[in-house]
């Protein structure tokens, strides 16, 4: 089974010889910042590192998207095909339903009752979401089921 890092390798010849512009640029963005990584931590890489870069330009990319709205929709489309090509290299995303469940679960395991608990419970939560939800949908869900 072949890493992350070394699929992002494969997307970004495949883009060379298919003349993708938006793959290659963006699989070259992630490798970019997976090798100031390993740069700055003196790691190897490994899916997690991989993931965690994916995940900082998707969300880059919905916030520029929250913040022009429908004033220019050209930015919009390409942040959202930018949006398409990066999820490739995400696990399976949790839905809201699969989300909920997973939350409700651990907050009757801990025995969370108010928003005191929130802490604990996002402890426990965020290593089994990791890469597979966003830390603001779990926040939002967990506040929603302890108020």
């Amino acid at each position: 089974m072949t890493t992350l890092k070394e699929q992002l390798s494969t997307d970004f010849k495949a883009a060379m010889k298919d003349k993708d512009l938006v793959r290659k640029e963006l699989v070259q963005l992630v490798r970019a910042g997976v090798l100031q990584i390993e740069k700055d931590q003196q790691i190897e890489a490994d899916d997690a590192v991989v993931i965690s870069v994916v995940q900082k330009e998707v969300k880059k990319r919905r916030e520029l998207m929250n913040e022009i709205g429908t004033s220019r929709p050209d930015l919009s489309e390409k942040a959202e095909a930018e949006i398409a090509v990066l999820e490739n290299y995400l696990p399976k995303q949790f839905s809201e339903v699969e989300l909920t469940e997973l939350i409700r679960g651990k907050v009757e395991a801990l025995g969370a009752t108010s928003m005191k608990d929130m802490g604990k419970v996002m402890k426990d939560l965020m290593p089994l979401v990791q890469g597979k939800a966003d830390g603001s949908d779990v926040s939002r869900i967990l506040k929603s089921l302890l108020s």
